[in-house]
């Protein structure tokens, strides 16, 4: 039986990441499977990109987070979410954003500036790290990652790969982002 330093856990980003990467499997392979399917996903992300937004788009909850700032009443919300599509400078941004995630998932190698990478995509939408004003509740935060995993999963089926391949691709796209969901959720527990 392997013994877990669990205070480390919370402490120790590399730490983290091995102790994940091992309990799940995510291993070398998978890393290259990521970076095999970087030349096939690279022309569907700026779909991918429109479809979050879009689904971002459809929801209030979501939406008025891209405000540069919260209106105090419910009209002045919604006249503030009318005003706000997709483009407007902060959205445009954001795709950006989005996009070069994307890009750096499937190009970069998994090394410690990347362990940083990914621990600070979720830092960022909290007060630790972004603006306290506009910090992304953890619901948000977790229906935004769900969507995405689904639908970059979607993209991969659509790339009639080998069937061995398009398995390989698709668990470790499911083991990373599983990884990357704890690393945004571990910003939400102090």
């Amino acid at each position: 039986m392997n013994t877990i330093d669990e205070p480390r856990l919370e402490s120790d980003l590399l730490y983290r990441f091995q102790y994940l990467s091992e309990f799940m499997h995510f291993i070398p392979e998978d890393i290259q499977a990521i970076h095999d399917a970087a030349p096939l996903l690279a022309p569907k992300v700026p779909a991918l990109v429109n479809a979050v937004y879009e689904q971002l788009h459809e929801y209030d909850a979501t939406w008025r987070h891209f405000l540069p700032t919260q209106p105090i009443d419910k009209d002045s919300l919604a006249t503030a979410l009318e005003n706000l599509d997709a483009n407007h400078e902060i959205i445009k941004s954001r795709k950006e954003h989005l996009t070069n995630y994307l890009v750096t998932l499937v190009t970069k190698p998994y090394d410690g500036k990347m362990l940083i990478y990914l621990d600070m995509v979720g830092k960022i939408h909290t007060s630790k790290a972004g603006n306290h004003k506009t910090t992304i509740p953890l619901v948000q935060m977790n229906a935004l990652l769900g969507f995405v995993s689904d639908a970059l999963l979607c993209k991969i089926l659509s790339l009639n790969l080998e069937r061995h391949i398009e398995i390989a691709t698709m668990r470790a796209f499911n083991k990373l982002l599983w990884i990357q969901n704890d690393l945004i959720n571990r910003h939400y527990s102090n």
